[in-house]
């Protein structure tokens, strides 16, 4: 997603498709954040769903607006020693024209600043599952500031900014693998190590409440991942965008299955959530890699990524962390063995000449992958802690103990997500309507 140098001669014109496509993109990237926001929030229970919706949605603001203030700047503006960017230009985007084109590309300026704001803001959101039930909307809110500000602008500018040193280094990311999935999930790691576990962790039943909003919002993840990962070629010229869609939807199938082979021997059963689990793990794992493996290789990549995604969504009762949503189980597990598999599955057949360990490529992909996914996942695993830390020991992370347990949408919002009100049994409850059934139940919050 990063310029090209072009000689003067071969400059490109504006594309009219070119532009209306990546247009299309980024609208499609944008409700990934709304749907990223249902599949949240069915996973929690009753009593912290609007939060939950909240949290996904508070990203679209902040991160908007610093996105045109500095953001797109700090992330694609000219290399500053490899590690940051800056085009005063950029800045308010008071210096760019409607019609200048980004370097070596046929779209402008502003559609390209576009696509990349809905990547900046939906990775702040994915952190958000694993905070579930315990954060401060406050408190939140300014992490998110902070948090894209010292993190992600960086860190984007590393992997996909001329000059950035990860790009530099040949690593490849074709959509965030590292920038957005291993960023989002060694920064959950982090904060969720200062914060500590939610009240109850491992002691109360703590089911998703609406495995329905589970499966819409995974629905309209996969139907915007196709602009995510398509778009990010930035054109539809060479045929490389169309590989990278048909390898999306190819890895999250084989995830999905692959998951849901795993929980049936394992756990005996195929639950909705393992399917829609599972296909966030193929989407994240395909991500990084899909413009480089072939369809077959893509396969892998989802069987794969469904597998180990699967089994290490558990590691967090094994370690003691309170990983709520499995941010970590998935998100940073599923970007890590996507990115990883390029040094293994690479073609050289699709956006480059690079060719992994099983096409002849020996392992030098490889090492340069290892370079640049655990540099993004110790810088943000550190960053975060500490961005939280200082937070936590200023204005508070957690809400009280008693707010957490009477319910998180009542105490942060004055709203709760369902009432109960008009069906005769009072707010939280449900009323029997027959004797045999006896007297009303408590829903399960």
């Amino acid at each position: 997603m990063a310029p090209a140098i072009t000689l003067a001669a071969d400059a490109p014109t504006l594309s009219a498709a070119n532009t209306g496509f990546m247009l299309i993109c980024s609208a499609l990237v944008l409700i990934m954040t709304p749907g990223l926001a249902f599949f949240y929030g069915g996973m929690v229970r009753v009593k912290s769903t609007l939060n939950m919706l909240m949290m996904s949605f508070i990203s679209m603001g902040i991160v908007t607006i610093l996105w045109v203030v500095y953001g797109f700047s700090l992330a694609f503006g000219t290399d500053k020693g490899s590690l940051i960017g800056w085009t005063s230009d950029y800045v308010g985007f008071g210096g760019v024209g409607i019609t200048d084109l980004w370097d070596g590309y046929t779209i402008p300026i502003t559609v390209f600043a576009a696509f990349q704001l809905m990547f900046a803001i939906i990775t702040p959101a994915l952190i958000s599952g694993a905070l579930a039930d315990r954060v401060k909307f406050t408190a939140w809110s300014l992490f998110v500031a902070l948090w894209v500000t010292v993190v992600y602008f960086p860190v984007a500018h590393w992997v996909w900014g001329t000059g950035g040193w990860a790009f530099d280094l040949g690593v490849i990311d074709f959509a965030g693998g590292t920038a957005v999935h291993i960023n989002a999930g060694a920064a959950a790691l982090g904060v969720i190590l200062v914060i500590g576990k939610r009240v109850g962790f491992k002691k109360d039943p703590m089911r998703p409440h609406s495995l329905p909003l589970v499966m819409l919002g995974a629905g309209l993840l996969w139907f915007g991942w196709f602009g995510f990962n398509a778009g990010s070629w930035l054109g539809n010229d060479d045929g490389v965008g169309a590989l990278m869609f048909l390898n999306t939807q190819i890895a999250t199938a084989a995830a999905m299955l692959a998951w849901l082979a795993y929980e049936k021997i394992r756990h005996g059963a195929f639950t909705t959530l393992g399917a829609a689990s599972g296909a966030v793990a193929g989407l994240v794992a395909i991500t990084p890699s899909g413009g480089a493996v072939s369809p077959l290789g893509a396969i892998a990549v989802g069987v794969i990524a469904g597998v180990l995604c699967a089994m290490a969504v558990g590691l967090k009762y094994k370690f003691g962390y309170d990983d709520s949503l499995d941010v970590v189980g998935v998100h940073l597990v599923g970007g890590v063995v996507g990115s990883l598999l390029i040094g293994f599955f690479a073609s050289g057949k699709g956006q480059s000449d690079v060719e992994g360990l099983f096409y002849g490529g020996g392992l030098d992909q490889f090492w340069k992958q290892c370079a640049g996914v655990f540099a993004v996942l110790g810088y943000s695993l550190v960053a975060s802690a500490i961005l939280a830390f200082l937070i936590d020991k200023t204005i508070g992370m957690r809400v009280s103990e008693d707010e957490e347990v009477a319910g998180i949408d009542q105490a942060e919002h004055a709203e709760t997500a369902y009432d109960f009100s008009g069906t005769g049994g009072g707010a939280g409850f449900t009323s029997s309507p027959t004797p045999a059934e006896g007297t009303a139940k408590k829903v399960d919050a």
